[in-house]
């Protein structure tokens, strides 16, 4: 479903990718690890073609199609939904609001009643703004926004970070809920053990490439691997 071929990107004159190779398959999540600052935001970025960093060579296509030098509504439009790392919400807008505002009859596309029917908690909080929702129901209210597009492939930026124990597992719950209705997922992640759990395949970046690919099981029975690039003793 999308395949990056070794992908450079740069901030100006800073590279910050050089040849990050990866694919992601219908109805999969693949996970991607790695320390901070290592790329794994600026590769999701690049694939959104949000403004920087810029794609300075290589390849990302989506269902065979070239999306380099598309514009992130173009790429939306295409089938790829961003859930943003920190959400990214507006602070005085209603949940509904904000599921509302993206309405749209595109095949695919969520509705309200959907989103809310698959995060219950949100329609209970309908009329609550942004500033006013738990890190758990911002998080929910992010995926489903991104639903309401109609993808058929997430990017999703560290979906866990700041959440709770509890938070955490829900998120694990809907990323399984949505991979079983055939959903690619590509899930840039901080909590190995949460990734792990979700994941069919994993890839590590290093200073911006990617250095290492295979199942969560070959991860967790390789502790060298583990040490060497995400700390894990």
């Amino acid at each position: 479903m999308l395949e990056i071929g070794d992908l450079c990107s740069a901030y100006g004159q800073a590279q910050v990718l050089y040849g990050a190779t990866l694919r992601v398959n219908e109805g999969e999540i693949v996970a991607l690890l790695g320390r901070n600052g290592m790329g794994k935001t600026s590769l999701v970025r690049s694939v959104m073609g949000l403004a920087t960093p810029r794609v300075t060579s290589g390849s990302i296509r989506f269902d065979g199609t070239e999306i380099v030098g598309l514009r992130p509504y173009q790429i939306s439009d295409r089938g790829v939904g961003y859930v943003p790392q920190g959400r990214r919400l507006f602070a005085s807008l209603t949940v509904l609001e904000h599921l509302q505002m993206l309405e749209r009859s595109a095949p695919g596309a969520w509705t309200v009643r959907k989103v809310f029917d698959a995060f219950p908690r949100l329609e209970e909080r309908r009329q609550h703004r942004g500033s006013q929702l738990s890190g758990g129901e911002r998080q929910m209210l992010a995926i489903g926004r991104a639903l309401m597009t109609g993808p058929r492939i997430l990017l999703m930026d560290e979906p866990t970070e700041g959440l709770a124990p509890v938070a955490v597992e829900n998120v694990e719950h809907i990323l399984g809920t949505l991979r079983s209705e055939g959903l690619g997922i590509l899930l840039v992640e901080q909590n190995l053990y949460s990734a792990l759990a979700v994941a069919d395949r994993v890839y590590i970046m290093e200073t911006g490439r990617v250095v290492w690919e295979g199942t969560p099981a070959m991860l967790t029975a390789e502790p060298d691997t583990l040490a060497r690039y995400l700390g894990i003793h």
